[in-house]
């Protein structure tokens, strides 16, 4: 609904606000909002910028967004109605990092779960990280010394070089580039996509060409 029939709200109106279903039986767990920049291009691929739809209320409450699209499940307080939002863009355009963050969430996405000593691909509780030069023989902990590694090759290199048991990574590590982590992002899609999404997201597809 839009903020022309909205406005900001009242907060207190807002926490009131209590389930009842209309026309279809789909929890409200399962009416996430789909989160656009400003830009119209999602704040991120992996994990899927969504919102519950809790937050989502609280957005267009607050006045921060614009509502793109619905669903067919409304939520209601003792004085105002609205449908839940399944596509959101935000009013105003947040920057991204020129560098992603060192973390073991964006190793594993820049490996795309797979051990870079077998090439298998492994869940994150399965995956753990090695480091191709060992500390112990002067290796940092960073982008350029950090694989994605499962537990028995981990186990199997130890403390040795890659040259000592003849386990070379599958692709030389390197700090990724924030694009080149959507893109692998999106080898990833959650299991749960609404169709009012696909105008925003492409997994893994290709516009048909006249070419």
């Amino acid at each position: 609904m839009a903020e022309t029939e909205h406005g900001r709200g009242d907060h207190r109106t807002l926490t009131r606000m209590t389930m009842r279903e209309v026309g279809f039986n789909t929890p409200l767990e399962q009416c996430p909002a789909l989160i656009l920049n400003a830009d119209y291009r999602p704040l991120s691929y992996f994990p899927l910028s969504i919102w519950p739809w809790q937050e989502a209320v609280k957005a267009i409450f607050r006045g921060s967004v614009h509502v793109i699209s619905e669903y067919d499940r409304m939520v209601h307080s003792p004085t105002d109605q609205m449908k839940l939002p399944s596509v959101l863009v935000l009013k105003d355009y947040i920057s991204h990092n020129r560098q992603p963050v060192f973390t073991r969430f964006n190793l594993f996405l820049r490996d795309r779960w797979s051990c870079q000593y077998c090439g298998d691909e492994y869940k994150t509780h399965d995956l753990t990280f090695d480091h191709v030069i060992p500390r112990a023989l002067g290796g940092g902990t960073n982008w350029e010394n950090i694989v994605a590694a499962c537990q028995p090759c981990n186990l199997k290199k130890g403390s040795k070089l890659p040259r000592e048991c003849n386990m070379h990574p599958l692709r030389k590590p390197h700090q990724p580039s924030l694009g080149e982590l959507q893109a692998c992002g999106r080898h990833f899609p959650p299991s749960f996509l609404h169709e009012s999404w696909s105008d925003y997201l492409y997994w893994d597809t290709e516009l048909d060409s006249d070419v």
